[in-house]
């Protein structure tokens, strides 16, 4: 692309996502000299039979922006304008892509939770699907592990394994493994599997020798090139690289796409992951983000490094959570009681389980009555937690590094040792994903995030109004300032401020003094353990705010330390959460459960409460 983005005026960008593309159109507007989306079409994706050909979903979702917006955007051959006039025409055309099931890869490393987890990093923050990981130490045979990669056929191979200047045998190994394997690639016949290697780089010779002439054989530099440090950037850049010249080039009508997009076409979970760190460094914030599918939830995180202070990206796939292909998984992974725990009304186990199977094999279908709306939302709390337990154990500190450990060590019971997601500094929660971008009342919303993450001390709550930061990622590599702009003041919709002091104290019990400034007076009182509190405060509006843990009740400053600060408002407002951290525990009497939810649920006006209790008492 050769327009200086002082000249981008105009932005049409798409995302072609499995089963729809999507298209928005962000225009500089030149009275308030900031960069906003416009319009917004979508069109069914056409990758598969009987088109078999993704532009024409493009170009059928760009006509529906040109329709909106009044502007006219495709010529008499049906391409899209890229000389800008008043009304016709952009400068930029950009787009992500997931359809034809995304970019499906396979890694291999040497030692499972060193090499092999660093490689898996890298190809997952670069948008893949990990199918599998291989490693010399999995404990599989050899021949099993030859018919694995035979199975799976994946999109590409990530190999990695050893530090510089270590051990050749055990990498070479995996590359004989690989070789003995002579996989073959999913898509398109006749070319060869393109494989990277990011190991050890005295094997590069070695390996070449064994792979060069069945793969398409890359080399990049190793990305743990000594035990102490990742070097995840070149074999992240490559990926994307060797995404764009054979993956996407075997799938029907991409070619084309490519022609006509003026930045390369980004795995859409590898655009949403380049947002989150652009805002995250940006703003200097540490931030979490999770995207609740049908079959698959990704989180992804930026936090500092307690080490060096250095922001760290890590993104996860949970492909077994989602609400509607993998909904079973999800009772199966959390068990029933853990998802009835949420549901504040008697419920028959058979019936959930049955309207579970139901969203299973009709997985289009959305809720039509309270009752299964809110069934439906107290399996997204067991997902998104679940997922985010699969992401903190990820999320860590290198493996393998010998570090002085203490006896505090010794008795550490959270199982995410090393992880380095520190809810307590989190500045921002992002939630996206139809359960929770289209929830009737955005406290719901609001809910569902605080019950599933569980934020410690202060932390601001928004969700994607429209999914668009596939969008705004790939927009973010052309043009950064027009990609935040727009994700702050039209993608977010910020719900307002939780905050929530860390610590167990005896239910009933103060557990924090507040005062808060809003523009209608001062609100001041006495937080109770096991109590919520909403106070109104709209959007792009603050409050100065004081608030003091009692007792052995932390918010981020130490024990019993009081907190001033300012509190940012939402559609929703700002929210006390005295439940405690951990999350207080659920009483075992069924209608002890119920009555406490129905308080917290009442106190948020999550649910039309008359609807709410009359389910209870059919």
């Amino acid at each position: 692309m050769n327009k200086k983005p002082e000249d981008i005026k105009v932005i049409i960008a798409t995302d072609c996502g499995s089963t729809t593309t999507k298209a928005i159109l962000i225009q500089y507007d030149e009275e308030k000299g900031e960069y906003r989306q416009t319009h917004r079409g979508e069109a069914p994706t056409t990758v598969e039979a009987p088109f078999e050909d993704v532009t024409k979903g493009v170009l059928n979702s760009v006509q529906e922006l040109a329709e909106l917006s009044g502007r006219e955007l495709l010529d008499e051959d049906n391409r899209i304008i890229k000389e800008r006039t008043e009304n016709r025409g952009a400068d930029i055309y950009i787009s992500t892509s997931s359809a034809g099931g995304g970019l499906q890869m396979m890694v291999a490393g040497v030692v499972r939770s060193m090499t092999a987890e660093s490689a898996e990093r890298a190809a997952l923050g670069a948008g893949a699907i990990v199918m599998d990981v291989i490693a010399s130490n999995d404990h599989r045979l050899p021949h099993e592990q030859i018919e694995r990669i035979r199975q799976l056929r994946p999109d590409m191979i990530l190999l990695s394994g050893g530090i510089d200047g270590g051990t050749l045998s055990h990498v070479v190994e995996l590359a004989e493994l690989i070789s003995a394997a002579d996989p073959k690639p999913r898509l398109g016949i006749g070319y060869k599997l393109p494989i990277i290697y990011a190991g050890n780089k005295d094997a590069r010779e070695n390996v070449s020798g064994t792979l060069e002439e069945k793969v398409d054989l890359v080399i990049v530099d190793n990305l743990r090139p000594v035990l102490e440090r990742e070097n995840l950037g070149p074999a992240r850049d490559k990926i994307h690289d060797m995404f764009m010249e054979h993956v996407m080039q075997q799938a029907p009508g991409y070619k084309t796409l490519m022609s006509w997009t003026d930045a390369p076409i980004m795995p859409t979970p590898g655009a949403v992951g380049a947002i989150i760190e652009r805002v995250a460094k940006l703003n200097d914030i540490e931030v979490v983000g999770v995207d609740i599918g049908g079959a698959t939830t990704d989180v992804f995180s930026v936090f500092k490094d307690p080490e060096d202070e250095k922001p760290v990206f890590n993104r996860t796939v949970s492909a077994n959570l989602g609400m509607s292909y993998s909904i079973s998984n999800v009772l199966a992974e959390a068990s029933l009681p853990n998802i009835s725990r949420w549901i504040p009304f008697p419920i028959d186990e058979r019936k959930l389980r049955n309207q579970i199977k139901n969203k299973m094999i009709r997985p289009t279908t959305i809720p039509q009555t309270l009752e299964s709306l809110v069934i439906e939302q107290a399996i997204a709390r067991e997902a998104l937690r679940l997922a985010f337990i699969q992401h903190k154990a990820f999320a860590t500190t290198l493996k393998g590094v010998q570090k002085q450990r203490t006896i505090a060590d010794a008795f550490d019971q959270s199982g995410t040792e090393g992880t380095i997601v520190n809810m307590m500094n989190l500045n921002l929660l992002v939630g996206s994903g139809g359960v929770l971008s289209h929830a009737p009342r955005r406290n719901q919303s609001a809910m569902m995030m605080m019950d599933a993450f569980r934020p410690e001390g202060i932390t601001r709550l928004a969700v994607d109004s429209i999914f668009m930061m596939p969008h705004l990622g790939v927009l973010s590599e052309v043009h950064s300032q027009a990609a935040t702009e727009v994700f702050l003041k039209d993608c977010l919709i910020f719900l307002g401020t939780c905050v929530a002091p860390v610590g167990q104290i005896k239910q009933g019990k103060d557990v924090m003094k507040y005062s808060i400034n809003f523009p209608t007076g001062t609100e001041e009182g006495m937080l109770k353990q096991g109590e919520m509190k909403l106070f109104k405060l709209g959007v792009g509006e603050e409050a100065e705010a004081v608030f003091e843990p009692q007792g052995k009740a932390d918010l981020g400053e130490g024990k019993g330390s009081k907190v001033e600060t300012i509190v940012h408002g939402g559609v929703v407002g700002i929210i006390l959460d005295g439940r405690g951290r951990p999350l207080m525990t659920v009483p075992d009497d069924k209608d002890a459960r119920i009555e406490q939810m129905l308080g917290w649920l009442e106190n948020l006006g999550v649910y039309n409460m008359e609807e709410l209790r009359a389910l209870g008492k059919a």
